[in-house]
């Protein structure tokens, strides 16, 4: 049984400013993720620091980049949409 595609795969004219907006929030979590690293090496024993309620360091840090990644994907969600709409509406008015 031969599947094809559900939408017609044509060219995406939010293409390049899904490509830039990912790259630079991949690049801000890039570095986030970095620091951690640098600190591990470094520094590992600032991992054991207690910073909150009783969790140290690693644990809290290692929390935000999962929660920090989740918000950056929701965010480029968003914001592809909001540049596919607006793209959208200029083809409409232009037709």
């Amino acid at each position: 049984m031969l599947h094809e595609p559900q939408v017609n795969p044509a060219k995406d004219p939010a293409a390049r400013y899904k490509s830039r907006l990912g790259m630079r929030l991949f690049c801000v979590y890039g570095g986030f993720y970095l620091l951690f690293v640098v600190i591990n090496l470094v520094q590992p024993a600032w991992m054991g620091t207690m910073v909150l309620g009783g969790l140290n360091l690693a644990v809290v840090y290692g929390m935000l980049l999962i929660v920090m990644a989740l918000v950056l994907a929701l965010w480029y969600d968003r914001a592809c949409r909001r540049e596919e709409q607006r793209l959208h509406q200029e083809n409409k008015v232009e037709r």
